[in-house]
């Protein structure tokens, strides 16, 4: 029993480790070190000699303007197609283009580049720049920014603030992304690799919330670019070397706060109208020539007060200012003379008052003698 034990623990030991997929089972060139994993092989047509099954068909609508561009450049849109076995029609009526799979089309996922051409059509990329997506290592992304902000002032300055003056800001950023990229009503097409769409996306995104100015980002990869180029740090963290920019609010003017109308129940009273001015001044009754004359009166009357204001402004100019007259000396010492005369005359005047005042406010009774009393003698200072 012990034996048949112990053979039993030596099989469960020995046996391999079970995958969780049924197909989950270690491939021979999976640890082979000469495979880049990451490089985009081109679709070789041997790979599917038996074509697509059904057909796929996708179409997109394209603006009034474009109109006469895409006439003349989709001969060369279709024969570019034409070399993938894709099918494509222009449809002028309903303004929509349509691109669908055939016989002759081998690569299944050249139907979704087509499909991202014609929508970079319709979004004003130059035609020969479109194509250029057909090719495998080639990406696209449409960024929508028009529903981002709803100012549309706002919305303006920041689109500008991505393309700069000249364009110089965009092609800076063409350059560090290597994309391209352009700037069209409400969206931004641009075209690249998934690594520079990726930082596109970022850096429109942070212009148009305004979280970010596109010069900073242009600073950051710049410095991004020159730490490529150091071996030592190619597996280090790059946050100690790159800038960090502080977001800074100014100061906004306080909006002056309306005030709000008292609500009543009751509805304003209502306007009188032409008809009732007109009862009340007693014009209503006028015939048509006496009103017709009344208002050329009027007019002559305002016509006569403004030639007569004209006139005079004119004539202003003819007039000489009226000169500063100096005084004499003379006449300056007669007034100071004056003006001692009359202050002597007051000086009198207040003394006269003094003294009349001061016998009315003589009392009778000290001057009375009264009945069985004699008049008392005044002390005098020796006693």
């Amino acid at each position: 029993m012990e034996a048949d034990g112990a053979e039993n623990t030596d099989i469960s030991n020995t046996k391999k480790p079970k995958h969780k997929g049924k197909h989950d089972k270690p491939k021979p060139w999976d640890e082979d070190p000469n495979i880049d994993r990451w490089k985009i092989e081109k679709f070789d047509p041997s790979w599917n000699q038996g074509g697509m099954l059904d057909v796929s068909s996708f179409s997109t609508l394209f603006p009034k303007y474009r109109e006469k561009y895409l006439t003349d450049a989709w001969p060369m849109v279709k024969s570019a197609l034409k070399e993938f076995g894709i099918d494509c029609e222009l449809n002028k009526n309903e303004g929509s283009m349509t691109v669908k799979t055939t016989i002759k089309t081998r690569d299944p996922y050249i139907i979704v580049k087509a499909r991202d051409l014609i929508k970079l059509l319709s979004r004003s990329v130059p035609a020969p720049q479109a194509i250029k997506i057909l090719n495998d290592d080639m990406s696209c992304d449409i960024i929508k920014i028009g529903n981002m902000i709803r100012n549309k002032e706002r919305f303006v300055k920041r689109r500008q603030n991505l393309v700069g003056p000249n364009s110089s800001t965009l092609k800076a950023l063409e350059l560090l992304t290597g994309c391209y990229i352009l700037v069209q009503g409400n969206t931004v097409a641009a075209m690249g690799s998934f690594k520079g769409l990726k930082q596109v996306r970022r850096i429109v995104e942070d212009c148009i919330q305004n979280k970010m100015h596109p010069v900073y980002h242009i600073k950051i990869l710049m410095m991004k670019k020159e730490l490529e180029k150091d071996p030592a740090l190619k597996n280090e963290n790059w946050d100690r070397f790159l800038p960090k920019y502080k977001k800074k609010t100014v100061k906004q003017k306080k909006v002056k706060s309306k005030k709000k109308k008292q609500d009543t129940p009751f509805p304003p009273p209502q306007q009188p109208s032409m008809e009732d001015i007109q009862l009340e001044t007693g014009e209503y009754f006028l015939s048509d020539k006496k009103k017709q004359a009344k208002k050329w009166h009027e007019k002559q009357e305002k016509q006569l007060e403004k030639t007569t204001e004209n006139k005079r402004k004119r004539e202003a100019a003819f007039f000489p200012p009226e000169e500063l007259i100096k005084e004499d000396p003379s006449t300056y010492a007669d007034n100071n003379n004056d003006v001692a005369a009359i202050a002597m005359s007051l000086k009198k005047k207040s003394k006269e008052f003094g003294k009349q005042k001061s016998f009315e406010n003589v009392n009778p009774e000290d001057y009375i003698a009264t009945s069985g009393e004699q008049p008392r003698k005044k002390k005098s200072k020796r006693d």
